[in-house]
């Protein structure tokens, strides 16, 4: 049998889980898609990088960090922190500990913009994924995925693969 189910691919039950992953995915994400532009015009991407910059106790790090840590590519990640800085809501500047280096900064506009985003995102999450779980689906579903994270994250993403090209920006 080819595929991906049958003889050397996922029994059953690893079929049905990843495709209900997939699912849940997709329909999460949909919704937060459409809220997160409605109360703040932003990209899915790009509120995971302003989110990401708001934690940092510094709020601040590199453009690698921020690509590994989104999982996108530096590329595409240029490209949105370009319109985010255009936005007011980043700085970009030469890294501090690596010459070759940029450090992404959210502004204060930029948590402003997170601070308006948040209540609505945090409102579709719960009511989507977590209004249908109780404390023990919780623990259990956190514990599973940190599990099945950590694991993918032990093979790096392509965006920390070293780069071709000696001489070329880091960022």
């Amino acid at each position: 049998m080819s595929g991906i189910s049958g003889e050397q691919g996922l029994t059953p039950v690893e079929l049905g889980a990843y495709l209900a992953l997939i699912e849940v995915s997709s329909l999460v994400r949909h919704a937060v898609e459409q809220q997160l532009q409605e109360a703040g015009n932003l990209s899915y991407v790009q509120f995971q990088l302003l989110a990401t910059l708001g934690d940092a106790p510094t709020g601040n790090r590199r453009m690698t960090e921020l690509a590994d840590g989104v999982v996108y590519s530096r590329s595409g990640l240029t490209y949105q922190v370009g319109l985010l800085e255009r936005a007011g809501l980043v700085t970009r500047s030469p890294s501090e500990e690596d010459e070759r280096g940029i450090t992404v900064t959210v502004t204060e506009a930029g948590r402003r913009v997170l601070a308006a985003v948040f209540p609505g995102h945090i409102a579709i999450v719960r009511q989507l994924l977590f209004d249908a779980l109780d404390q023990n689906d919780v623990d259990d579903l956190a514990r599973v995925l940190a599990k099945a994270r950590d694991h993918m994250r032990t093979i790096p993403p392509r965006s920390a693969k070293p780069r071709r090209g000696a001489g070329r920006r880091s960022e």
